[in-house]
């Protein structure tokens, strides 16, 4: 099984380290690192870790948190590893396919963020219409998003009245940035945390900012 751990530690020489070993003495495999966000002294890190079969997750919490001033902040299953740095990959792919790049945009984010799955959405009459969806996105015509038009990437409330019962059941954390104009909106979701990091939203707001440049050409 295969899980991911974002932790929260100091941001000191051999951190890091000391997370690894006490991971690897319960028998995790650490696949790939991320450093999420780093301030004050303290880093955010993401965890891809491969447990034996039999192990329950709570033994990644437990592992983790015996190294001094570490804390777990979500433990979720995780599908694969992947490069979280396919920023540049994921551009060249829509300009090279522009009447596709709506749906590539769309498809490749979830892979770049680690997010659940993607929503670009669109006005229409006083709603949102969903104009391209992701793999694992909530299948929905229409969305009531009463924060429309957007001005700015922003982290979302995921126990607002307009979230669908369906997300708030599964702890689906938000976040949303403007598609090249304010109501056109890129919403991801993370069913079952973690909250997206202020760094995670500002790096979100830049690539679509890049592809809504690409998709206008």
């Amino acid at each position: 099984m295969t899980f991911l751990i974002r932790v929260q530690l100091p941001d000191v020489p051999g951190a890091l380290g000391a997370v690894a070993t006490a991971l690897g003495a319960i028998g995790a495999d650490i696949l790939s690192v991320d450093v999420v966000e780093r301030n004050s002294g303290t880093a955010i890190d993401d965890l891809v870790v491969e447990l034996p079969k039999g192990r329950l997750p709570d033994v990644l919490i437990t592992a983790a948190e015996s190294v001094d001033d570490v804390e777990v902040d979500a433990v979720r299953p995780y599908a694969g590893v992947l490069d979280t740095h396919r920023e540049l990959e994921l551009v060249e792919e829509v300009a090279a396919q522009p009447d596709e790049g709506l749906t590539i945009f769309t498809e490749g984010v979830p892979r770049i963020i680690r997010a659940g799955w993607a929503l670009v959405v669109g006005p229409e009459h006083g709603a949102a219409r969903t104009l391209s969806a992701s793999t694992a996105a909530p299948q929905l015509k229409t969305l009531d998003l009463p924060f429309l038009p957007l001005a700015r990437a922003t982290g979302l409330d995921g126990e607002e009245a307009w979230v669908p019962e369906t997300w708030k059941e599964l702890g689906t954390e938000l976040a949303a940035t403007p598609l090249g104009k304010p109501d056109r909106v890129l919403l991801v979701g993370r069913p079952g945390g973690p909250q997206f990091r202020a760094a995670e939203v500002a790096r979100l707001a830049h690539l679509a900012g890049i592809i809504a440049v690409v998709l206008s050409g």
